[in-house]
């Protein structure tokens, strides 16, 4: 009361002003969690970090008015806010005249009357730092923040804040019940928060305020006619080629438009990407790119991550035994990225988790009594390999892809990257990695890119906070025809092959295009998209996940396949290991003899050839069997 009084009416002391809340607010410098240290204790302090739990609402006594229950003597004792409490007087405190005849009151008399007393609700909430915020190597460290009345039930599990309050200590359980005396001078520290200002805006995470002059500098940088090209080859410079795979994760860091619906139904914004192919790609380098270049951005590995790591878990607080929700890397990347390596390692019942959050980008909790939903509004960048290790052109897509349709009809994007052995692509790619490794900067591209990372970081929050743009009809008509007859592309490709594409072309695929189109138009800050962008963001669906569903089409039917597998036995039991027989005496037994056909001999031979187990010598017209 009187900090307000001193601060709103500074010359009129005796003005009344009703039971409020002061809160605070600063532009101080902030102050990490771990640098909190016993020096800035009773100090106030700005400390900023992400919500990664929050107990359910308790009530806090502020006043506790007490009562013996032999004489009826009442008091009332104040409590300080936070984790203070009281112990009640173990003796009665009526003041006794001289020579009083009646008996004393016995040892702790007082009783709590609870009606009389004055509450407040409580929060408790766990705060960590944010993952850029760690250094390399150390755990993310995490402070309990004290929160009242109006501050209370204001952040959720994966909330980015900044709150303000002042460094404490109490003591815990677990040294009051400690056996070790010096264990009683330990006192755990926690922040009794005064002010708490939250990322509302999840696009404009990150710091999202800009300075005249580099507004003035990222309207003359989106007016550039080749800053499509300049921020793809700024995606990864030391990364030799994948120019459509930058330019679709260039995409992915700016996203597309998130719409409301008038009957309430959302529509996602952001761009899922995967990346699936042969060891040795850059498949993790690109991830990690994206992990420093992204404003918020979360790295996990598929086989270090559960389901509960991923989305959200219920813990049991130790002092309180109460339960309350921690969020997982969907939730703590809320308006970012989230990067998953090794994507095909996790197990079944682990990726079906994220199947609500990649394309609701909601996680529901019903745990424990606790049953809530919690937003997940990310991205997801996956990393993973084909079932054989490496991919193989002979198999169908889904004889290569170990994974649901239902998973993979949520990524907007599926590269297949395979190790192709090419005389002129290799040398480049030798002299290019040879050149970083001697510092001179590579061959064809400069490994400094033209836009540092940091500058291209914020214009990516500039691009997602100031631009949201829509098709025009033009596009929207462009686009419609485009997906019908890619539609009936892969129906007749189909009824050709007799069997169902394991990589769908569905309505999501649709808008998948549309949230490309507008990622490439928020490039430019262009408010609306036009045919030009629709066309480029049909090129890269065509060259993913199109080039991923076409993928084996054209190895012929199932009664082919079936006659190259029987004519694979054939061979292996006419050529033993170390054996060697003429091409034209193998045509002649197994055309003309045993009535395969030339198509699926050449096939089997090839086959057979890409695993190791035959070579060709004399040019081509002698068969050697080399292995197993």
């Amino acid at each position: 009361m009187k900090c307000t009084h001193r601060i709103v009416f500074p010359h009129e002391p005796k003005v009344d002003i009703p039971k409020h809340q002061l809160l605070l607010h600063s532009n101080a410098d902030d102050v990490s969690i771990r640098n909190l240290d016993s020096m800035a204790i009773a100090r106030l302090v700005r400390v900023p970090g992400i919500v990664i739990g929050a107990s359910v609402m308790s009530s806090k006594a502020t006043e506790l008015h007490i009562q013996c229950q032999n004489c009826g003597h009442a008091k009332a004792i104040p409590i300080l806010g936070g984790f203070t409490g009281v112990t009640l007087p173990r003796q009665c405190a009526r003041s006794r005249i001289p020579n009083d005849p009646t008996p004393r009151c016995p040892l702790d008399p007082y009783f709590v009357v609870h009606e009389k007393s004055h509450f407040v609700d409580q929060q408790i909430i766990k705060l960590q730092e944010a993952p850029d915020q760690v250094p390399v190597g150390e755990l993310p460290r995490h402070v309990l923040i004290s929160a009242d009345r109006y501050l209370t039930n204001r952040v959720v599990p994966g909330s980015r804040c900044t709150v303000m309050g002042i460094f404490s200590i109490y003591q815990s359980k677990a040294s009051k019940n400690s056996s070790n005396g010096g264990a009683v001078a330990i006192r755990t520290p926690y922040l009794r928060a005064v002010g708490i200002q939250s990322d509302i805006d999840q696009a404009a995470k990150g710091n999202a305020t800009f300075s005249e002059e580099e507004e003035q500098e990222f309207l003359e940088l989106s007016r550039r006619s080749d800053i499509y090209n300049v921020m793809a080859a700024c995606i990864a410079p030391s990364i030799y080629g994948h120019r459509d795979i930058k330019k679709s994760i260039l995409c992915l860091l700016l996203g597309g438009s998130k719409k409301i619906l008038p009957d309430g139904m959302k529509l996602r914004g952001d761009i899922n990407v995967l990346l699936l192919g042969d060891p040795g790609t850059a498949k993790s380098q690109l991830l990690k790119f994206v992990e420093k270049a992204a404003p918020i951005s979360i790295y996990t590995s598929g086989k270090g991550s559960s389901a509960a790591g991923l989305t959200a878990s219920v813990q049991r607080d130790q002092s309180t035994r109460e339960f309350y929700l921690e969020g997982g890397a969907m939730v703590l990347a809320d308006g970012g990225v989230v990067c998953i390596d090794e994507f095909d390692k996790m197990r079944a019942e682990d990726r079906v988790a994220i199947h609500e959050a990649m394309e609701q980008q909601t996680i529901s909790i019903a745990k424990a009594g606790i049953t809530t939903i919690l937003n997940a509004r990310t991205s997801v960048l996956a990393a993973a390999n084909p079932i054989f290790g490496r991919y193989d052109d002979m198999k169908t897509p889904g004889e290569n892809i170990d994974f649901q349709t239902t998973i993979l009809s949520r990524f907007d994007m599926i590269f297949i990257i395979k190790d192709d052995h090419s005389r002129e692509k290799d040398e480049k790619m030798a002299k290019h990695v040879l050149g970083i490794q001697m510092n001179d900067g590579g061959a064809d591209e400069m490994v400094e890119s033209e836009i540092p990372i940091d500058k291209m970081r914020r214009y990516i929050t500039y691009c997602k906070s100031r631009c949201a743009p829509r098709l025009s009809p033009e596009a929207a008509e462009k686009l419609s025809s485009h997906f019908v007859s890619i539609r009936r592309q892969i129906h007749d490709a189909e009824i050709e092959a007799n069997t169902r594409s394991s990589i769908p072309i569905t309505i999501r695929q649709l808008e998948a295009i549309v949230r490309i189109t507008e990622s490439l138009a928020k490039l430019t800050l262009s408010p609306v998209a036009t045919e030009a962008h629709v066309d480029e963001a049909i090129r890269l669906f065509l060259c993913s996940t199109m080039d991923a569903a076409n993928q084996g089409s054209n190895q012929g039917s199932r009664e082919l396949n079936e006659e190259v597998n029987g004519l694979e036995t054939e061979l292996k039991r006419r050529l033993p290991i170390g054996w060697s027989t003429s091409l034209s005496t193998l045509r002649r037994e197994m055309v003309e003899g045993k009535g395969y056909s030339e198509q699926a001999l050449n096939r089997a031979l090839m086959i057979l050839q890409r695993r190791d187990m035959i070579m060709f010598r004399n040019q081509g017209a002698q068969v050697y069997r080399n292995g197993v």
